[in-house]
């Protein structure tokens, strides 16, 4: 199960994150971004109706993969492993969490920022670990400095990756990429421009192909 997330996150790169505070808006957010292509899609556990949603997008979509994410403790990931999202991500790295998921062969993906918390976020078990908020440390650089002593550890920058930088992240070294307000930009949710959605989508596919 693990090896073949790895995979997809490699023959992806992209993971699509979703908040919505209305059930049917966070539908629309998801099927836009799968129009143009991402196979990746989290919801935040955080969205209105989050589980529901999850099910729908796996019913509707066949040809994503729906996890979930912004998980804060035990009981949300048990709730998100019951509502069968396919990834787990959390901002923090919490070893009990980890290794829930881990027992449930569930690929967990904690956030971390320095050195030790990403080594320890592996250590317990993740998958691989998200890096947050990458904006904060320096961007693409700051993924770069790490692949000399952490190289051996799949790494997903969050907070601050954009459709302009996000191949940088991926030529300095890191697995995938997540985006989420940069994909879904207020201005077009709130005007309901799916298509202006997609195309972004697209846009963040068709660069990310280039460097592979």
């Amino acid at each position: 199960m693990i090896e073949a997330w790895l995979n997809l996150l490699q023959q992806n790169r992209a993971i699509a994150v979703i908040r919505a505070t209305q059930h049917e808006q966070g539908y629309q957010m998801a099927k836009a971004v799968a129009v143009g292509g991402i196979k990746l899609i989290e919801v935040a556990w955080n969205s209105d109706r989050s589980a529901d949603l999850i099910a729908r997008l796996q019913a509707e979509l066949p040809q994503c993969t729906i996890g979930t994410g912004t998980l804060l403790d035990l009981a949300q990931l048990n709730d998100a492993i019951a509502a069968k999202a396919k990834f787990l991500f959390s901002p923090h790295c919490d070893t009990a969490m980890i290794r829930a998921a881990v027992q449930q062969n569930i690929p967990i993906i904690p956030g971390a920022l320095s050195p030790t918390e990403i080594m320890t976020a592996y250590t317990a078990g993740a998958s691989c670990v998200k890096v947050f908020p990458i904006q904060a440390v320096g961007g693409a650089s700051y993924i770069k400095s790490l692949q000399e002593p952490l190289g051996h550890i799949p790494l997903i920058p969050t907070g601050g990756v954009t459709i302009a930088n996000a191949s940088d992240f991926i030529a300095a070294g890191a697995i995938a990429v997540g985006l989420a307000s940069e994909l879904f930009p207020k201005h077009l949710v709130a005007a309901e421009n799916w298509q202006a959605i997609s195309q972004q989508a697209k846009t963040l596919v068709e660069k990310l192909h280039q460097i592979q």
